[in-house]
């Protein structure tokens, strides 16, 4: 008897060279609907699985594989009592599955896919093959990805196991990408007669594959990895220097955060996720010498971020700095040349700087907080002046002090002049101190400043210690119990106050 393969897939890519090679290598082709008309266009011969089983495929195609037929082939063992019971009942053994499911969730994904359309592309036989043969894997090799194709009828036991876990991972996805849809419909049942209508799923399904082990954590002493999405790339690749660190990583987000908003040639110099320097200029090298002159210390082994292409001039600015991470949408094949050269542990990274925002998720003990991304943009339009006169150049620097403080750890303030931070305060446990370490900073540098605050001034001290520092216009949130107070104090002391009513909390 022929060594028997079933193959049943939606994606037929390599399908064709996958079936001669099968049939080389002493395979009988067993195949349904598609996968069958596909095969036999280029020659090669196939069993149809109504012929397996004798039975009709039913229901438009709805049942073709759920048969003793095929099942009893796949999950028997190669013992003396199944082989002689699948003799008894005229069933012939199944030794490789080769089978990927409806594409559930590009349809969904696609505007207008109605709900009979959705239905149609929920996978019933394809997953049931999937986990028999993945269950089966001492005895059947499972192939549910085009890219281990060349394995089929060769692999090892340790590499059935391999593709029977990657069997089990396409079909959870699979159900997870099912069941979350189907909690949306739900919500939209209920949010149709009234019901409650919250923006974030009732039902949370993560499906994440280890993109790669780091060398360790925060410390030393804590494991690390990097996990991306199921179905998606990665955002970001690494194109020269050291592999990224757990807190490298986390610091590129907190650099990419910080010039996200911002249009104009932006650059972030980041140390442990905040901005010690932040400025907008008429090129990326004018940016970095404002935002380096904002805290220069501080620079040292810090993450660059620029929302413009790097070319060497940016990194003869840059010069003998040492930075751990320059990121930049790109680099130039003479930027990454120099950088070989002379700064070759400098990991340089470059962003997809059109990539969508995720729900923002952070592990508690015993659950996870989900929220949406805070991608709120200035308004300035929408905000309100409620003390002084303020002309548009003073707007326009108060937007970017309200941009920038976003990227801040809060209690946040920051202090800005010529579209540059001057003073940061960061991750204080009273705004007031915060007020205090970036007004110290600044230095004589806030005199004629704006300071801008991700959440209100809860007493007028905190105004008050920015008007002693120099600092000429604020702009802040507002809802305080004790705004009158706030606002008197910007009124006896001449600063203008601008609110803007959304606040910029970063924990």
């Amino acid at each position: 008897m022929n060594r028997r393969c079933l193959l049943s897939v939606s994606d037929k890519t390599h399908l064709v060279d996958l079936g001669r090679r099968l049939v080389d290598h002493g395979f009988e082709l067993v195949a349904s609907g598609g996968t069958a008309r596909a095969l036999r266009e280029v020659g090669l011969a196939v069993t149809a699985v109504a012929d397996l089983t004798g039975s009709p495929e039913l229901l438009g195609g709805r049942v073709k594989t759920l048969h003793p037929a095929v099942h009893g082939g796949i999950l028997a063992e190669r013992s003396p009592a199944h082989l002689a019971e699948l003799e008894q009942q005229g069933i012939g053994p199944i030794e490789v599955v080769v089978c990927n499911l409806y594409p559930f969730a590009d349809t969904v994904a696609r505007e207008g896919a109605g709900f009979g359309e959705a239905i149609e592309q929920i996978d019933i036989g394809g997953v049931t093959l999937l986990r028999a043969a993945a269950k089966n894997c001492a005895h059947v090799t499972v192939l549910c990805d085009p890219a281990d194709y060349p394995l089929a009828g060769l692999a090892t036991p340790a590499e059935r196991r391999r593709l029977a876990a990657k069997a089990f991972a396409h079909t959870h996805a699979y159900d997870a990408a099912i069941s979350t849809w189907f909690a949306e419909q739900v919500e939209a049942d209920q949010r149709s007669f009234g019901g409650p209508h919250p923006d974030l799923p009732a039902r949370l399904t993560v499906e994440a594959e280890r993109s790669q082990v780091l060398r360790y954590g925060e410390n030393p002493h804590q494991e690390a990895a990097l996990y991306r999405l199921a179905g998606t790339q990665l955002p970001f690749t690494c194109l020269q220097g050291r592999a990224l660190s757990y807190n490298n990583l986390v610091d590129l987000d907190g650099a990419w955060l910080a010039i996200d908003p911002f249009d104009e040639p932006t650059v972030a110099i980041i140390k442990h996720s905040n901005p010690c320097g932040l400025a907008s200029g008429a090129d990326v090298i004018e940016a970095f010498g404002k935002a380096l002159a904002s805290d220069p210390i501080s620079a040292f082994g810090s993450i660059i971020a620029v929302n413009r292409p790097v070319d060497v001039p940016l990194l003869d600015a840059i010069g003998k700095l040492y930075v751990e991470v320059l990121a930049a949408p790109g680099f130039t094949p003479k930027a990454l040349d120099w950088l070989k050269k002379r700064k070759k542990n400098c990991r340089a990274v470059q962003l997809d700087l059109a990539a969508p925002h995720a729900p923002q998720m952070r592990t508690i003990r015993g659950g996870v907080l989900v929220q949406s991304a805070d991608t709120r943009d200035a308004t300035p339009d929408a905000w309100t002046v409620a003390t002084g006169a303020v002309d548009a150049d003073t707007m326009a620097e108060l937007v970017f002090a309200w941009r920038a403080v976003k990227a801040i750890k809060s209690n946040a303030i920051v202090i800005t002049a010529d579209r540059a931070t001057v003073g940061v305060g960061a991750g204080q446990m009273n705004r007031l101190e915060s007020v205090r370490i970036a007004a110290a900073q600044a230095g004589e540098k806030a005199q004629g400043a704006v300071l801008a605050s991700d959440a209100f001034f809860p007493f007028a001290d905190g105004l008050e210690a920015a008007a002693a520092s120099g600092v000429r216009a604020v702009v802040q949130p507002g809802g305080s119990i004790r705004d009158a107070e706030v606002i008197e104090a910007a009124e006896r002391l001449g600063v203008a106050l601008v609110l803007t009513g959304v606040r910029h909390f970063r924990h």
